[in-house]
């Protein structure tokens, strides 16, 4: 990139045009200040402008851009000393807008020669802006600003922000026309234009207001993805989101409408999220309405939509045969649904590798809870058929949780729900199998857990929901599954008539209703790129994750259970990076002996065939409970006793565990590492209870011993517990819940939970260093890993070990080996300081995409 030196009179302005200029630059520009004297007093400073210089200096030259009077003789004198051969150029252009865009113009890769005519033509911007008159003929410079368009496709692309195209969203739409081999060009529908997308001055020419339209002309080797880029980027709002009424202004959306493209379509409000079970709009949306919601798995998905009504639907009538015959249906009904919940947990355990088909046992606790079970037995003796019997249960059961002021217990009346439907589906003979259908994009209200294991990833190219978060259970399965999802787009999405074309994308959580063949082949051509890219990270998945300039990166597999870690290996697992013990007391009246645990414990690492086995310690809570472990409710569970906290409250339970992860460790390398802590305190009771068992067994073997950091206190800590840690491997999940103050599941915050929120990734940076400190190392276990792009992120902000659920190994793999650490840095560095989770993304995401 080119310098930029600005030199002034007054420090304080000098001062102040960086900074403005920076913002539209980025922190990775070479910018230099070089105002007033060493004393804090007006004037100009020889000696200060040549350090500058020097500082800013870089191959590409420096550009010098001076106020008046003294600034420009000290600028010359400085030059003089350099002997600079020609790297130095002194600008005339107008002071402050001259920086700005000379800021942009060089962090487009711009040459100086370039950047000082983009700087010279700024002073435009502000002409356009105020009316000014048109330059006398003869007088405009040679190289004009408005140039014909290039011959290409072209995209009507909205302006939805409050402002409209000024400054900072110019210089984004100029960063973005740099990223790519194509000639990008705007006008505005009946003005000015048209204007090179790569100049701040041209694009501030167009004077573009909010309700405007522009026309988008692309030609070159990558014309489409450039356009593409730019209409993403129109949707958001140039990067500060979409004012009020913005989505209906003016002729924008009339506009998009008649264009038929993705960009331009009428976006609908996202809707405000409700307890109660969606339903359908009165009418179906229009063709190109562009629904909103949040982005759960990432993908491009086309194909016909396909309703799937997972409703609790009224059984047929029939009469009771007698309490006694209708009790012993009931129970083999109940019998049968807790095989097919059974077949389901073990599919999903097979298919991801993850802890994820522990939800399972929930549903299996219902089918025999109480309070649901005595109700229908009620409802049967009182001359009820079985059926009619359950389903009233049901529904009341259902009725009733979801009326409480507790998320987490709103949440699962959707269970109550399931389990609903898995009985009377047995009842009745019936055999849901929601993934075996016609090819297509799958409508529903809610994905289930139940639901997302029968699907059949062969024949659902995406998935749909009204309700749901990107952090529920069905989204993390989807995820693992590899199919493109997005939830909570609202009841809109129930009315789209079955067959209607849909265009969902995953990555932005939207879907397009009926969108235009030119936006649909596009897609087709996007998701064709995509699957190619998957197949060739499938290949090569047994290569290590090297990135260009040398640097391997652990991509291990997260684990829920005892028979994946060899499905895991196959997949490219460099090893197990969080083996979740949970799974060893799940359904099971008592804790499992120290034996047992031995022996299961054996048996993964003998999978892993020596690779690294990271195993964590019991990690519930009164949001999790054990059968053998009962506890009392907790008002707030997640911010309750859970993790190392219930464990150190029952040290035989915690010795059990290490008894058997030490005993392990002495024939196989293995690791160590505790939940949820949150002070130096509870790591040196943990620690002190290794040392305890470590004496019982009498095993000396070598044993690395970490902790999660799942909560903002051991990141900010992270100095201090990196004395006695090992190693830090960072739960995302939580971190994000915590951080934002955003409870997972809880769809009503479901944006803020979300991609790699920059909050979270500054807590991510502030654990990394201070490990550093002590010479340890730091992996992330949460699912920010499993994102390619977010994964870029992290390793640039310096971790070195990700793990994730393992059909996910092969595609953060294949993306690492895509970019060098330098450049995963950069992105990192510019993700920090992002707006929100979308704009972090994308800082990676671009990378990628070159």
């Amino acid at each position: 990139m080119v310098g930029i030196v600005v030199v002034s009179h007054s420090t304080p302005l000098a001062e102040g045009v960086v900074e403005l200029a920076r913002q539209m630059g980025g922190d990775e520009l070479p910018l230099e200040a070089a105002g007033g004297l060493e004393d804090g007093s007006i004037g100009t400073d020889v000696e200060r402008v040549r350090a500058a210089i020097e500082r800013a200096m870089t191959e590409d030259g420096v550009l010098v851009l001076m106020d008046l009077g003294s600034a420009l003789m000290s600028a010359e004198m400085a030059v003089e000393l350099l002997q600079s051969d020609g790297r130095v150029k002194l600008s005339e252009a107008p002071f402050v807008e001259g920086a700005v865009a000379a800021a942009v113009a060089s962090r487009g890769g711009a040459s100086l020669d370039d950047v000082g005519a983009e700087a010279s033509r700024a002073i435009r911007m502000k002409e356009a802006q105020l009316g000014a008159e048109a330059p006398a003929p003869g007088s405009e410079p040679a190289s004009s600003d408005h140039e014909a368009a290039p011959a290409g496709p072209q995209a009507r692309i909205p302006v939805l922000n409050e402002i409209g195209l000024h400054a900072r969203p110019a210089a984004l739409v100029a960063e973005l026309a740099n990223r790519f081999d194509a000639d990008l060009q705007l006008a505005k529908e009946g003005g000015a234009g048209p204007v090179s997308a790569r100049s701040l001055t041209g694009l501030m020419t167009l004077v573009a207001r909010r309700g405007d339209e522009l026309i988008a002309t692309a030609s070159g080797p990558q014309a489409d993805e450039a356009l593409a880029a730019l209409e993403e980027l129109a949707r958001e709002g140039f990067g500060e989101g979409v004012a009020a009424e913005g989505a209906g202004a003016g002729g924008a959306a009339a506009g998009g409408a008649a264009a038929g493209g993705a960009a331009t379509a009428p976006r609908a409000a996202r809707p405000e999220p409700s307890r109660e079970r969606a339903e359908p709009s009165a009418s179906a949306p229009e063709p190109g309405t562009l629904l909103g919601g949040i982005p759960a798995s990432p993908g491009i998905a086309l194909g016909p939509a396909v309703h799937f009504g997972n409703q609790l639907d009224a059984p047929r009538e029939r009469k009771s045969q007698g309490a006694d015959v209708e009790l012993d249906r009931l129970q083999s009904a109940r019998e049968a649904a807790r095989a097919a919940i059974e077949r389901d947990r073990d599919q999903v355990a097979r298919r991801t590798s993850t802890g994820e088909a522990a939800i399972f046992s929930a549903h299996l606790a219902l089918l025999d809870d109480e309070a649901l079970v005595g109700e229908a037995r009620s409802r049967i003796e009182g001359g009820a058929s079985a059926d009619a019997g359950w389903y009233g249960a049901s529904r009341q059961t259902a009725a009733a949780w979801r009326a409480l002021d507790d998320q987490l217990l709103r949440e699962r009346a959707a269970d109550v729900e399931d389990v609903g439907r898995r009985v009377l589906d047995a009842l009745e003979g019936r055999e849901r199998q929601p993934g075996r259908h016609e090819p297509g994009i799958l409508i529903v209200d809610e994905l289930t857990p139940a639901e997302a294991a029968a699907l059949d990833a062969d024949l659902v190219r995406g998935i749909a929901t009204a309700r749901g978060t990107a952090t529920a259970h069905a989204a993390i399965l989807a995820r693992a599954f590899g199919i493109p999802a997005a939830v909570g787009l609202g009841p809109a999405i129930l009315s789209i008539e079955p067959d209607t074309p849909v265009l969902l994308d995953g990555g932005e959580g939207t879907v397009l209703v009926a969108p235009s063949e030119d936006v649909a082949q596009r897609a087709e051509r996007r998701r064709e790129v995509a699957l190619e890219r998957r197949g060739r990270a499938r290949r090569q998945a047994a290569a290590p994750a090297v990135t260009r300039d040398g640097i391997r990166i652990e991509v291990s597999a997260n684990l829920g259970g005892a028979d994946t870690a060899a499905s895991a290996v196959e997949l490219g697992a460099d090893g197990v990076g969080l083996l979740r013990t949970e799974f060893l007391f799940l359904d099971r009246a008592e804790i499992p002996a120290e034996d047992e645990q031995v022996k299961t414990l054996a048996q993964i690492a003998e999978a892993l065939d020596g690779r690294p086995l990271i195993v964590r310690t019991l990690d519930v809570g009164a949001d999790k409970p054990l059968p053998a472990l009962p506890m009392p409710a907790e008002q707030n569970p997640f911010l309750g006793r859970r993790g190392i906290r219930l464990s150190l409250d029952h040290p035989e339970l915690l010795a059990t565990q290490l008894r058997a992860v030490l005993r392990v460790a002495a024939e196989h390398p293995l690791k160590l590492m505790f939940p949820m802590v949150a002070t130096a305190a509870e790591l040196d009771s943990a620690l002190a209870a290794v040392a305890q068992a470590r004496a019982q067994t009498g095993v000396d073997a070598p044993l690395e011993v970490g902790i999660m950091v799942e909560v903002p206190s051991a990141a900010l800590q992270a100095r201090q517990l990196a004395a006695s840690a090992d190693f830090f491997s960072i739960g995302t999940n939580d971190l994000t819940q915590y951080t934002m103050a955003a409870e997972r599941g809880n769809e009503l915050v479901g944006e803020l939970l979300s991609g790699p929120q920059p909050a979270v990734l500054r807590l991510v940076a502030e654990t990394v260093a201070g490990a550093q400190t002590h010479g340890r190392w730091v992996g992330v276990c949460g699912e920010l890993a499993g994102d390619p792009a977010a994964a870029v992120l992290l390793v640039g902000l310096g971790v070195r070990e990700l793990s994730m659920a393992a059909p996910l190994v092969p595609e953060v793999k294949e993306a690492l080996r895509q970019v060098t650490t330098t450049d995963a840095a950069d992105a990192a560095g510019r993700a920090l300081y992002a707006r929100d989770a979308g704009e972090a993304r994308r800082c990676a995401a671009d990378l990628l995409a070159q």
